[in-house]
């Protein structure tokens, strides 16, 4: 089967002032006999000019910085728009005719050569149609775009955005999902038809451009190009066949897709309340909050965690959580409240003693996927690996979150096939830059 078409349409979307005005100054002079008073006047009167030009030159380029910042702002709502729509419309004014569009696959040249891969990929066109289905973006941020001079040169720095992409391809059988995320770097210049022109757009995965040790705050040099091999490599593995999946236990939690980066994933997860109890064994602990959530619709995953180097002296007892509800958009990052049914029946007496109402507010947490069964030296591998992934590419564990390991389960148990089991690190605020 060729995957050509699918790739290139795939790939090609994703998817204070510097100098200042010295002063003139001179001696006073006193009228001589041999320079009339009328020649130092005049002279007096040339210094006064050029200063005066010298305040007005500043005061224009302090004026075009304004103007430009203004500028700036609406290229950055436009953009959001952009992403927000899928590029229907794509406000072609905003780029100049020549611009060039370059990411790990691809690169093309001219806005309407751009227009048209994202409108196929889109499913706007018949071989979009034929190819592709449910494709979509998600905009998480969009910076950048400080206007500075330099010796009265006027410069604008990059606007970057970090975004998500998924597309279905249903020109195959079993239509496997896609998922690319990463960002896209606009080079842009004073002028054109807006008053700011793109004049280059270049994007990168975070599967595979993130350039290790290097500063996570500069995207610029974090960033760097790779071979075209990575690339397909990266796309054509996510089409293959999954097999067999284990019957997940529960409708799942939703989160929001951050990043697919290589070998982890980074996802933001909505504020929820659940119910938590300690437990011995794992089958131990499904029973009792099983028992317990009867009739509460709980969620999955179940969300272990387990302490290290517990000793005699300070135990602390494995837990786990089952969410019960989540904050719906636009509902806060707190945790909702809980059930009454659930709030009525913990921490009393009898068999529900041991269970507690647990809630959880909005973060980001960092995501590595293991199939082996979740034994504890399996787990606590896992968790290694990922600390190491994150401090490869630049971000922060938060703190205390290196004295346990989180591990989930989605599947239900005892079921067969492919089972889904996660190993979980919250991410300091401020320690990803999102």
């Amino acid at each position: 089967m060729k995957f050509s078409p699918l790739i290139i349409a795939l790939a090609s979307l994703h998817s204070g002032h510097a100098f200042s005005n010295s002063q003139l100054s001179h001696p006073a002079s006193r009228p001589s006999l041999s320079k009339p008073q009328h020649n130092s006047r005049h002279r007096n009167g040339g210094i006064l000019h050029m200063s005066t030009a010298s305040t007005d030159a500043s005061s224009t380029a302090t004026q075009q910085q304004s103007e430009l910042a203004t500028i700036a702002t609406k290229l950055k709502r436009v953009l959001a728009q952009e992403y927000t729509s899928f590029f229907d419309p794509m406000v072609s004014s905003w780029y100049k005719p020549d611009v060039t569009f370059v990411d790990p696959l691809t690169s093309l040249s001219g806005v309407d050569s751009y227009r048209a891969n994202v409108d196929m990929l889109a499913g706007r066109t018949l071989m979009g149609k034929l190819l592709f289905d449910g494709a979509g973006i998600n905009l998480h941020s969009v910076t950048g775009g400080e206007i500075s001079e330099t010796n009265g040169n006027v410069e604008i720095a990059d606007v970057i955005t970090r975004w998500t992409l998924r597309v279905t391809a249903k020109v195959l059988p079993w239509k496997p999902e896609a998922v690319f995320s990463g960002i896209s770097v606009y080079k842009l210049q004073p002028g054109g038809k807006e008053g700011i022109t793109i004049v280059g757009q270049t994007d990168y995965w975070d599967s595979i451009n993130i350039k290790e040790g290097m500063d996570p705050t500069i995207p610029q040099k974090q960033y760097q190009k790779v071979s075209k091999t990575d690339a397909i490599q990266d796309f054509l593995g996510q089409l293959q066949p999954d097999g067999f999946q284990a019957p997940a236990a529960a409708p799942e939690v939703p989160y929001l897709l951050l990043r697919r980066g290589n070998g982890y994933e980074l996802r933001q997860y909505p504020g929820y309340c659940g119910i938590e109890t300690p437990y011995e064994r794992r089958d131990y602990g499904f029973g009792s909050l099983g028992a317990f959530a009867k009739g509460m619709n709980p969620l999955a995953p179940s969300i272990m965690k387990v302490y290290n180097d517990n000793d005699e002296a300070e135990f602390k007892e494995k837990t786990m959580t089952w969410p019960l509800q989540f904050a719906m958009p636009g509902e806060g990052k707190e945790a909702p409240e809980p059930p009454i049914a659930a709030v009525e029946k913990a921490g009393g007496g009898g068999q529900w003693r041991s269970i507690s109402i647990s809630e959880q507010p909005q973060r980001v947490v960092a995501i590595r996927a293991f199939e082996d069964a979740a034994m504890g030296p399996v787990v606590r591998n896992c968790d290694r690996e990922l600390r190491a992934l994150l401090k490869r590419d630049g971000l922060t564990p938060a703190e205390g979150s290196d004295e346990f390991a989180v591990f989930t389960q989605y599947d239900a148990v005892h079921s067969m096939g492919k089972r889904r089991s996660e190993v979980w690190i919250d991410l300091e605020d401020g320690g990803h830059p999102f």
